[in-house]
């Protein structure tokens, strides 16, 4: 068998759950960057000390499951060197906003050139392009802003609509925040009228239409017609 081949197949039983749920940023000024990451609305879990030589405060943002840390000498790391920290929103633009209105520095919102790639921090990190506005075919994955906090760690909006194939149960659905719900649901009736003038009638079983559209653009599947 080669490396190849090798890749996915797991023997015995199935490993045990492995949640990820901490990302460590390093910060020169432990205060000022409670400051900043209160002001992005995200929720303060823990602010600990011990004597002088040691604090440790942790926040989360709006229906994430994974938080951040920081403090003092929490880290070796360099202040501002954690670049690429992806937030995955389904509204690109309203999660921009919502920021700007927080009086932080938001870049407008880019994607990338033809297949490039558009790089986590740098316009033109490995030859990626970033090229102003919105995807052009409002495609789920493609379309990003970028914010920094005060010590230059940089952060990355990412919008996605509909996972690819696999990453979701394709039998069930969950949101984490009301917004992201609405959205789906807008999604869902602007598809559903597309269905109705195929279809040159009302639909009465749309319940069930907007659920299994729902279920479906978040799993990755094909989308109802």
């Amino acid at each position: 068998m080669s490396a190849g081949e090798a890749v996915g197949k797991v023997a015995g039983p199935a490993p045990i759950d492995m949640k990820f749920e901490i990302v460590v940023i390093p910060v020169s000024d432990a205060d000022r960057a409670k400051e900043f990451y209160s002001k992005l609305g995200w929720r303060l879990d823990a602010d600990y000390a011990h004597e002088s030589d040691f604090r440790v405060l942790q926040f989360t943002p709006p229906g994430s499951s994974c938080s951040v840390i920081f403090g003092k000498n929490v880290t070796a790391a360099t202040p501002g060197s954690s670049q690429g920290m992806y937030l995955i929103v389904s509204d690109i633009e309203a999660a921009r906003r919502a920021l700007i209105e927080r009086g932080i520095k938001v870049s407008e919102v880019f994607h990338g050139a033809g297949d490039k790639y558009v790089g986590p921090d740098e316009p033109y990190i490995f030859g990626a392009i970033r090229v102003a506005g919105p995807d052009p075919n409002h495609g789920s994955y493609r379309s990003f802003a970028s914010f920094k906090d005060p010590d230059g760690n940089g952060w990355l909006f990412q919008e996605i609509t509909t996972r690819l194939p696999g990453r979701i149960d394709s039998t069930a659905t969950s949101f984490a925040t009301t917004a992201d719900l609405v959205a789906a649901l807008k999604r869902a009736s602007a598809a559903h009228g597309e269905h109705e003038k195929r279809i040159g009638a009302a639909d009465p079983n749309w319940p069930e239409w907007y659920s299994d559209y729902m279920v479906k653009e978040q799993s990755g599947a094909e989308l109802p017609k």
